[in-house]
């Protein structure tokens, strides 16, 4: 489709110019005429420089121009402005925006861990970033971006089954240019940004950018005002990955380096970049809505029996079989992890601590009280900190063999090192409480051969893809005052090997065909290692959490452990089992009783066809109609993050998508008016979906669904002065089957819709409208005065599987403005602004698991203002 916001006047540089793309011939120049019309936007999409409006793929193109004068500073950003496009900053339990949670017409991933691919590819200069932690990209002085929407698995292949995003950062200029700016803005924010373009020789060129960004947080820690907090037990879970626990949330720094150096002898082109990116901030997390009551959960969950053990007598907890559980940890084991030990904390052990004689040494109940009403205040005072370091390396070569045929090679190598803490509840007590630590670093290989043929009537591309991955993540998470301590350690690997072609051929001026198509061949290698510290499971046996089942007899209540905190794990039970087989816990050896998760490493193999067909019409100049087929796939993985023993391993398979799209696009009135619109059918089947079972996030192909919908596009320059860009986006996504094994697939609930065939997708809105109308005004010194504003209507929508109540988003109406001045020659500008200026606030991710009793979530930023100063010699 057409670009939504970059064609903006002719006057802007083309991002062609901004990118120093290579041989981008027909690319408008820095600085070109003022025709009054549209400018031309030159693209990569098909693996080739063309025209946006001669690809035939539903396209949504961002200069970087643009994206700076629309306070655009990541990609999660890009999603006001591009229709079917849900892209958030965020996702459950991780407390940082570093993530993204891509969704492109119904399809994509909200989840952080490596056990689940993204479903929108993001690509930098050609690499594939395959985890969502750190795809949320800064955007630092990028030529252009863009989103392509529907699966790509051609030529893009693997987990694009949504679409992708392509981001090409700005190459070295031919002349030295040294550009910045300064900004400041609501909640002390600080950016400052910079470049500086350097050439060394008449063929090399350098270019080293920029960019520090400081802000405090918008949401306030406030003390609860009780003084039983001084009463409350505290810990602090898991030190291993650090402490911080501010007194702002929402907040952060971030600091970018990117250098460049180009190298053109004519017919061999190199390209060597590295970045690096230090990341570090607070999440605002409020507490929606406590569910502490069985009645209401279906079982006893821990907030519960959080609060069972503080009020009830001693004697009621000795008849509930809840004495073990609220007393101490006793016994420590080996760790799973290589070469570490097990953090143990102690848990509640305060058995009847509210029944005593004096109520002033009473402690804090968990309960709905720690509900502030307010989303920017929290009565949160455990660890909150993000700390994230990126680090990329690549090289691109293009080398012309003959005037028709070119050779580019990718080489790319990133990694990243990620460290977490989150408070979870909401509240100054130990609810819950996650802890994360993740180490990722990949390698890829990309030949490309892309070429015409027959006087330019035929076009192709082909190529081999080779992709190498390997990681670690430690999942530490700690329930109920440490009751239910999970420490799991796993470990990852990679491979992937593809081989792909498309060949574009033009019959006539009148009708060209599209004929592509991609193998991939991939192994996956997983080893987990999840542990629960506290020996929850030995401590509930004989106690109500088992009532109806045999381990529900009271008798057997002291049989796996005791009041001091002890465990018991080969200890006989009725029946002949001793209490680790009967507790279903993976391994009959008691040199690590607590290990939950089966022993050695776990390999799944993938094989994958992902064709193309499309048929262009061209009935006059300016207009193509165009038909296609495409199919995309993402590969299938494990269930990694349990907290209950399990005897085997849980797997899903990959998920596929066919769709059918037909599309328009268009240029009228001297290339005054642009309009382009799209229509989709997508089959989407085996679909990957993260829920959750009792307290363990668990993913599974939980069926199918159809997905239909239409994109509009329209840029229009009627005058000089007036640019006008439209966008309208419907998408129907909804379930036809549902597999009945699929817990979340159970009836709705108090709190939850759940998932039901007819039902619409998470984190796909039916409707999204932009309007974003552009205003250029000349000044008599050569200046100009520029007014922007973007209004973007979103429709209501589910943000996770199961439909929780106080996680669901309300339609929103933001509202995005600035008024920029433009000095004569653009030595310098001056902009003010402001974002979100509604102050539409709306839950963007959450976290609800019944099975603790918490749902949580991160709302939106309120209103900001800015003020930048941008200047350029």
């Amino acid at each position: 489709m057409a670009c939504v916001l970059c064609t903006a006047v002719v006057s802007q540089t083309s991002y062609a110019a901004e990118a120093g793309s290579a041989r981008p011939e027909g690319a408008a120049q820095e600085g070109a005429k003022d025709t009054g019309g549209l400018q031309e936007i030159i693209v990569t999409a098909q693996k080739r420089v063309e025209s946006a409006q001669t690809v035939p793929i539903a396209i949504s193109v961002f200069s970087g121009k643009t994206l700076s004068e629309r306070a655009v500073g990541n990609v999660s950003q890009l999603a006001s402005v591009a229709p079917n496009v849900n892209f958030d900053n965020g996702v459950a339990f991780t407390g940082t925006t570093a993530v993204l949670a891509a969704s492109i017409r119904g399809i994509g991933a909200s989840d952080f861990a490596f056990n689940i691919d993204p479903g929108v590819g993001v690509y930098v200069d050609g690499i594939y970033l395959a985890r969502s932690l750190g795809a949320n990209q800064d955007l630092l002085d990028t030529g252009r971006i863009e989103v392509l929407k529907g699966p790509q698995g051609t030529l893009f292949g693997r987990n694009t089954i949504g679409g992708a995003v392509s981001i090409v950062t700005r190459d070295p200029s031919s002349t030295f240019r040294v550009a910045g700016d300064i900004t400041k803005g609501r909640f002390d924010k600080t950016e400052a940004r910079g470049a500086i373009d350097m050439p060394l020789t008449d063929k090399v060129t350098s270019l080293v950018t920029f960019d520090v960004r400081n802000s405090d947080g918008y949401s306030q820690r406030i003390p609860f005002p009780s003084a039983l907090v001084n009463n409350s037990p505290s810990y602090t879970a898991y030190p291993q990955t650090g402490y911080d626990s501010p007194s702002r949330e929402g907040g952060g720094s971030n600091s970018s380096l990117r250098g460049k150096i180009r190298y053109d002898g004519g017919n061999l082109r190199l390209t060597l970049s590295a970045d690096y990116q230090y990341n570090t901030e607070t999440a605002a997390y409020s507490l929606l809505q406590v569910l502490n009551d069985p009645a209401v959960t279906g079982s006893p969950n821990f907030a519960f029996l959080y609060n069972t053990c503080l009020s009830a007598p001693t004697g009621a907890l000795q008849s509930l079989g809840l004495m073990n559980l609220c007393s101490t940890f006793g016994t420590q084991y080996p760790s799973v992890r290589r070469g570490q030990t097990t953090p143990v904390n102690i848990v509640v052990n305060t058995p009847g601590a509210n029944t005593g004689a004096d109520p002033s040494k009473y402690q804090l109940l968990f309960t709905n009280q720690f509900i502030t009403g307010n989303p920017d205040t929290t009565y949160a005072n455990g660890n909150n900190f993000s700390n994230l370091w990126n680090l990329g390396i690549t090289l691109n070569g293009e080398y012309d063999i003959a005037s028709n045929l070119m050779l580019k090679s990718i080489t790319g190598y990133r990694s990243s090192h990620w460290r977490s803490g989150l408070d979870g509840d909401g509240s100054p007590l130990d609810i819950f409480q996650l802890s994360f630590y993740q180490h990722q670093a990949q390698f890829s290989q990309e030949f490309q051969f892309v070429g015409n043929a027959l006087d330019k009537k035929l076009n192709y591309v082909a190529g081999l893809y080779f992709f190498t991955e390997r990681g670690y993540l430690l999942d530490q998470v700690s329930f109920a005052g440490g009751m239910d301590q999970i420490d799991g350690p796993n470990w990852f690997k990679t491979t992937n090997y593809a081989t792909f072609a498309q060949v574009d051929y033009r019959l006539s001026d009148f009708i060209g065909f599209t004929l592509g198509g991609r193998y991939t061949h991939e192994n996956k290698d997983f080893e987990g290692g999840q542990q629960e510290v506290n020996g929850l499971f030995y401590k509930l046996v004989g106690s109500v959490a088992f009532a109806g089942t045999p381990l529900g007899n009271t008798a057997l209540s002291n049989v796996c452990a005791d009041t001091s905190g002890n465990i018991y794990p080969g200890a006989v039970l009725i029946g002949g089992q001793t209490c680790q087989q009967a507790l279903g816990y993976p391994t009959a050896n008691n040199s690590n009783p607590l290990r939950i998760y089966p022993t050695g490493i776990n390999t799944k193999v993938f094989n994958n066809f992902s064709p193309k067909l499309g048929v262009q019409l061209h009935p006059a100049e300016q207009v193509m109609l165009y038909g296609s087929f495409s199919a995309g796939y993402k590969t299938g993985g494990w269930t990694t993050r349990y907290t209950t023993p399990q005897t085997s391993v849980s797997g899903f398979n990959p998920e596929k998508a066919d769709t059918f799209e037909i599309g328009l696009k268009s240029t009228f009135l001297g290339r005054k008016l642009q309009f382009n619109v799209a229509a989709f059918d997508t089959n989407y089947r085996g679909i990957q979906l993260n829920y959750q079972v009792g307290t363990s996030p668990t993913i599974a192909n939980v069926g199918n669904a159809r997905i239909k919908g239409v994109e509009v596009e329209v840029n229009a320059r009627p005058t000089r002065i007036l640019t006008l860009n439209a966008s309208l986006g419907y998408t129907d996504a909804h379930y036809t089957f549902l597999d009945p094994a699929v817990q979340v697939t159970s009836a709705p609930t108090s709190y939850e819709a759940g998932a039901t065939v007819g039902g619409t997708l998470p984190k796909t809105p039916h409707w999204k409208t932009n309007l974003g109308p552009r205003f250029d005004f000349p000044l008599g010194n050569g200046g100009k005065i520029s007014a922007l504003a973007d209004y973007t209507y979103t429709s209501s929508m589910r943000n996770n599987v199961e439909g929780t109540f106080a996680l669901d988003r309300a339609a929103t109406n933001v509202v995005n403005a600035s008024l920029i001045y433009t000095a004569p020659g653009e030595r310098y500008t001056v902009t003010v602004g402001g974002t979100n200026i509604t102050n539409d606030r709306y839950v963007t991710s959450g976290s609800a698991i019944p099975a603790s009793g918490v749902i949580a979530g991160t709302y939106s930023r309120p209103s900001e203002w800015y003020a930048r100063f941008g200047f350029k010699f």
